[in-house]
C-alpha cells in the first residue's frame, strides 16, 4: 500500500514537472473555485457565532448595558464575598461536602458574570 502511494507521488511529481503551465493553471483555477465558495458561503450562509460578541460597556451608549454592568458587580461583590466567609470556614478545616459544591457553583457563576455571558 504505501509502495502504490510512493509510485503515485512520483508519478504526479514527475507530471508537475513535465507541464508547470498546466499545473499552475489548474492550482490557479481550483483557488479561484474556492476563494468564490468561501464568498458565497460567508455572504448567505454566516456563521451564528461571528456575530455574538458583545462590545465593552464603556463603548456603548445605552444605559442598558451600563445598568447591567453595575449589576453584575454587584454580583460579583456578593460572590467574592461568600467566598471569603467560605475561605474561613476552609481554614477551620470545617468544610463540608455541600461547601464544596457550593464553591464550584459560586466560581462559575464568577467566571459567567466576568465574561458577561
Amino acid at each position: 500500500m504505501n509502495a502504490l502511494f510512493k509510485h503515485a507521488r512520483q508519478k504526479c511529481l514527475q507530471w508537475i514537472v513535465n507541464h508547470p503551465k498546466k499545473f499552475f493553471t489548474y492550482s490557479m483555477i481550483f483557488l479561484s473555485v474556492s476563494f468564490v465558495g468561501s464568498l458565497i458561503l460567508g455572504i448567505f450562509f454566516p456563521n451564528e457565532t461571528v456575530f455574538t460578541i458583545k462590545p465593552p460597556a464603556l463603548y456603548s451608549k445605552s444605559q442598558m448595558s451600563q445598568h447591567s454592568t453595575v449589576n453584575n458587580e454587584k454580583e460579583m461583590r456578593k460572590i467574592v464575598e461568600e467566598l471569603g466567609t467560605l475561605k474561613v470556614k476552609r481554614d477551620r478545616k470545617q468544610l463540608q461536602r455541600k461547601d464544596s459544591l457550593r464553591i464550584e457553583y459560586l466560581f462559575n457563576q464568577f467566571q459567567k458574570l466576568k465574561n458577561g455571558y
